[in-house]
């Protein structure tokens, strides 16, 4: 061997299964043009898997562990070990973070290691190096995202092709979008870590899991979709994370989005985020958010970036509290008995919540009648009264559906 051939720098990788797998794979594919850059050649030191393997083995051959195993309990344990033991860690443990990120990062800053988590987002999407890098003197007023490509794929394939959302969910686990088991997903749990790991690095501020509520997309019909496409709209998964005040919003929920909004073009299963700032106005940064090599891609360049110090994630300066009754619009959704004066009637109860109309699409269903509003922002605490109070009229015949609107439009 040439005397200035570049050392070897070991990474130890827990887990592989499809990220992991795709990391073995692409990081000696790319070993040569990463020597070429950082000067040290990255090789796979050890790999740990339910039957091979041992951790203290690898931990002591590596100079940087890939945690790719997912979980909490077990992830926790080894990653503390190896920030302990000095070595920098790469994961794509979305929900390791958003439980126990604050732990991890302050024992990184003590051990003088990295902890790098860009794969933990929004795959290949690079959201967390923009706003822990590029955007980290600006002062950033809101973020909307579409974190989670099995929802979206499973919503624009509704839209598309007029599937259920039992059809399109059974297609995104054909096609590997979808786990066996898409709990985590469907429900809005994913984005809800995701969303809170964001509004961290955002608002310089403690957010954990918990703090995030959540609401899923399980519940949405075909119905939905189609009065969207009446609307002009387009409906998706939104996490959104907010300054209100001297507190902070961090939510996801479904949401309808005008044509004008960023996000309303994002199919499949991409990922997207904007960022809006005074200084900037609004970017948004998009691409395959799902995958084996797309994760992997952004687990290497966290492997790269920390193969080239520094970069840790500093503690939070700022303790905000969160708001519950945020404003909105709505999409509101009620089958009616088909007699004169109920949409008068619906109009003057939200009238009196303070709620007001954007716009009315109304159908006769053969057997009564279906109305479907948009109204303006509104408090949802005002907003929930009001439908609490249209669903006891004796003129209802289902439970009334709402569904958030996010009206905001960008010039493109």
């Amino acid at each position: 061997m040439s005397s200035d051939a570049p050392a070897p720098f070991r990474v130890g990788l827990l887990g592989h299964g499809t990220v992991g797998s795709s990391v073995a794979e692409l990081l000696p594919q790319r070993a040569d043009a990463i020597a070429h850059v950082t000067g040290l050649r990255p090789e796979i030191s050890g790999v740990l898997t339910r039957s091979r393997g041992d951790f203290d083995e690898i931990l002591a051959d590596s100079d940087l562990i890939v945690e790719v195993m997912g979980g909490t309990d077990v992830a926790r344990d080894h990653v503390t070990a190896a920030i302990r033991a000095g070595k920098h860690v790469v994961t794509a443990n979305k929900q390791l973070l958003a439980e126990h990120g604050e732990e991890l990062w302050a024992l990184a800053r003590e051990h003088r290691v990295q902890l790098r988590f860009e794969a933990a987002v929004a795959g290949v999407v690079p959201v967390i190096r923009v706003l822990q890098e590029s955007l980290t003197g600006q002062h950033v007023d809101r973020l909307h995202g579409i974190v989670n490509g099995t929802t979206n794929y499973i919503l624009t394939q509704m839209a598309a092709t007029g599937a259920s959302y039992a059809e399109a969910l059974a297609e995104a686990q054909r096609l590997g979008y979808a786990e066996a088991d898409p709990t985590d997903d469907v429900t809005g749990k994913d984005a809800a870590a995701k969303m809170a790991i964001l509004a961290r690095l955002a608002f310089d501020s403690p957010v954990h899991l918990s703090d995030v509520p959540y609401e899923g997309i399980t519940h949405l019909t075909s119905e939905d979709i189609e009065y969207a496409r009446d609307l002009d709209l387009s409906l998706r998964l939104i996490g959104t994370a907010e300054r209100i005040g001297d507190e902070l919003a961090v939510r996801v929920h479904p949401a309808f989005l005008y044509r004008g909004h960023p996000l309303a073009a994002i199919e499949g299963p991409f990922n997207a985020v904007t960022i809006e700032s005074p200084a900037i106005t609004e970017i948004t940064l998009s691409g395959p958010g799902a995958g084996g090599p797309q994760t992997a891609t952004a687990v290497i360049g966290d492997v790269i970036s920390a193969m080239i110090p520094p970069a840790q994630t500093p503690p939070t300066r700022n303790t905000l509290g969160f708001v519950d009754d945020v404003t909105s619009s709505f999409y509101l959704h009620v089958e009616v008995a088909d007699r004169p004066g109920v949409l008068a009637q619906v109009a003057q109860v939200l009238g009196l919540q303070g709620v007001s109309v954007k716009s009315v699409v109304q159908k006769g269903t053969g057997t009564g009648a279906r109305l479907v509003l948009v109204v303006h922002p509104v408090r949802e605490s005002r907003f929930y009264g009001a439908v609490q109070l249209i669903a006891a009229k004796d003129f209802v015949t289902a439970p009334p559906r709402a569904i958030r609107v996010i009206d905001e439009e960008f010039d493109r």
